[in-house]
């Protein structure tokens, strides 16, 4: 059987990219992509000459069952999204669960994510961190944000730069306007931008300056201190 390939592609600068990454995308014997325009873009930029498939959380129930039966018979495919590692709050899940339930070997390159140079960069604790990555828009938003009011543990959100004022006011309003956090946007990018303080102070930043790119904002637990 062939392999399924998990290749993170880079959140920002495209340098970020590794040498094992081009090598796959351009063995592989074709390249799922979030956004096949998106994708062809990069793949471009390192002259990899491959075959796009399409392949989303709008389809991905539909087209699973097929590429599982590509990989069974052979074929070596590699899963990019529009940045970052597939799987994380980007399409990916579904089916790497079906490729490994069918035995299929699933292999994830180590590469970009935007969390982790979010939290290092914090100045919060990363020993222990738990990743929330998009709260629900509508629907168990107060729920879920009524069971973090606890969490000791530093905590990641993923938000874009439409929403990150009403999630930095609920935020403030959950667990106080005091809590430390940090707000890091464009990250790897020209213009990355790590906004760091109190909840309140953050807030007031944005509510001073338009928020632009797409965000990660990190928050101390219920229990962290200041040193």
């Amino acid at each position: 059987m062939g392999t399924l390939y998990i290749v993170p592609t880079p959140v920002g600068n495209l340098e970020d990219i590794t040498f094992r990454a081009i090598r796959i995308l351009k063995e592989a014997d074709m390249v799922l992509a979030e956004d096949t325009r998106t994708s062809g873009i990069l793949l471009k930029h390192f002259d990899i000459k491959n075959h796009l498939i399409s392949h989303h959380k709008f389809n991905e129930h539909g087209t699973s069952a097929g590429i599982v039966e590509r990989l069974k018979g052979g074929a070596d495919i590699a899963l990019i999204s529009d940045a970052g590692t597939p799987g994380i709050s980007d399409p990916g899940f579904y089916l790497v669960r079906e490729a490994a339930a069918a035995g299929i070997t699933v292999q994830c390159l180590p590469g970009a994510t935007a969390f982790v140079p979010a939290i290092v960069s914090s100045g919060l604790p990363c020993d222990r961190f738990c990743f929330e990555g998009f709260l629900p828009q509508k629907k168990g938003r107060a729920t879920r944000l009524e069971s973090l009011k606890d969490e000791a543990r530093t905590m990641v959100f993923y938000e874009s730069p439409y929403r990150v004022l009403k999630t930095l006011r609920q935020f403030a309003e959950y667990f106080g306007e005091d809590r430390q956090a940090s707000a890091c946007r464009e990250i790897s990018k020209i213009h990355e931008e790590s906004v760091r303080g109190t909840l309140a102070e953050i807030i007031s930043h944005f509510e001073t300056t338009e928020p632009r790119g797409e965000f990660v904002i990190v928050v101390a637990g219920k229990n962290t201190k200041k040193e």
